[in-house]
């Protein structure tokens, strides 16, 4: 069974109820200073820690004094709006004692669905990590439309983790762990300590509609495990309205654990491999070596660019005598690429008029 002692990348998803009392509409901040000391201990040790957190409706109902019920959407907007700025406030002023550099990121479920900007939200946030910054990453809940729903933050939580290759995935939850039905109506119900293959029997037990410990609710936390496990990546529930949560997990509290195949990174070759080129990038014997021996792929060691793919896309990877080398994630569009092979990473602006990424593919993004 997993522990956090041993994840190198973390992802957390955080929901309002854990954040925000929904009787005063005021944030717990005991509950937030005492997570704070977890990401302390865990980034101690040398894990990267991201938080993905909701809240910012929550927080901003309150300040509004906009009622409990379901807001219109340009009132969840505006209650977003509010919300946000005293979110990531908090988040600051608790990791701050710490030493700990936050930095928020906002996004939506289409991010990861372009590649374009999957790749850009990939380069920002494995920059803030190489930087030693906790991301708080958060729907941008002010333009969203039909993502402003329940569940939508455990997708996201998994899409993040998918994005930035974590081995680990905690959803602090209302609930305990996943169960064969909902434990506040069926006294038979049994919780599961590891689920090693999410079969068509463990999808029925998550039902239909609902929130919390209702199968809703469940329902968008067995589609988050399917899509972290399917990346490599491990992911629990656990009830987190305790104090230190992540602490109470790594001792030992109640949790479900869906366990990976694979380990992240050979998740996300096989994901790459999978893909059908766009386009073909011819690269001399040394660019052919360094990828060998796992560099990325610069400008420098390209000698044909053929094909018409954009930023994002897969291209195929050949070696001198046209034999494939394996493909990747192209990091600039094929005109851009044309204009730049050849040439340092110093001569990348003057070229192309702008700042460019010194590699054309990066190591992350290519499968050999």
């Amino acid at each position: 069974m997993a522990t956090l002692r041993s994840a190198r990348r973390l992802v957390v998803k955080i929901g309002s109820a854990l954040l925000v009392d929904r009787d005063t509409g005021l944030l717990r901040s005991d509950w937030l200073r005492s997570l704070a000391q977890d990401v302390a201990w865990l980034k101690g040790q040398g894990t990267d820690v991201i938080l993905v957190s909701s809240g910012s409706i929550a927080l901003g109902r309150g300040v509004l004094g906009l009622s409990a019920v379901a807001l219109p959407l340009e009132q969840s907007q505006a209650a977003a709006a509010v919300g946000q700025i005293r979110l990531a406030r908090a988040y600051e002023e608790a990791l701050a004692p710490h030493d700990i550099t936050t930095a928020q990121v906002l996004v939506t479920l289409e991010d990861s669905e372009d590649r374009r900007r999957y790749l850009n939200s990939r380069a920002t946030l494995e920059t803030l990590l190489g930087l030693g910054v906790v991301p708080i990453v958060n729907e941008n809940d002010t333009v969203a439309t039909d993502e402003i729903r329940y569940g939508d933050n455990d997708r996201l939580a998994a899409q993040i983790a998918v994005t930035v290759g974590a081995d680990q995935l905690i959803l602090l939850s209302d609930v305990d762990g996943f169960y064969s039905g909902n434990p506040n109506e069926d006294p038979n119900a049994i919780r599961y300590d590891v689920i090693e293959r999410i079969t068509p029997e463990i999808q029925a037990m998550a039902g239909d509609a609902g929130s919390g410990l209702s199968k809703g609710g469940m329902k968008t936390k067995l589609m988050a495990a399917q899509m972290a496990t399917a990346a490599g990546c491990d992911m629990a529930i656990t009830e987190g309205s305790p104090l230190n949560p992540l602490k109470t997990l790594e001792d030992g509290a109640n949790c479900t654990w869906f366990t990976a195949t694979l380990d992240p990174q050979a998740a996300r070759k096989r994901w790459i491999s999978a893909m059908k080129p766009r386009g073909e990038i011819v690269v001399d014997q040394g660019a052919a070596t360094a990828l060998s021996n796992g560099k990325s792929l610069l400008p420098a060691g390209i000698t044909e660019v053929t094909g018409d793919f954009g930023r994002g896309d897969p291209v195929a990877i050949l070696g001198p005598g046209a034999r494939k080398l394996g493909q990747g994630l192209s990091r600039y569009t094929a005109q851009e690429a044309d204009a730049i092979k050849g040439r340092k990473s110093s001569e990348i602006e003057p070229t192309l008029g702008y700042p460019g990424r010194a590699a054309l593919i990066h190591r992350d993004d290519m499968a050999l």
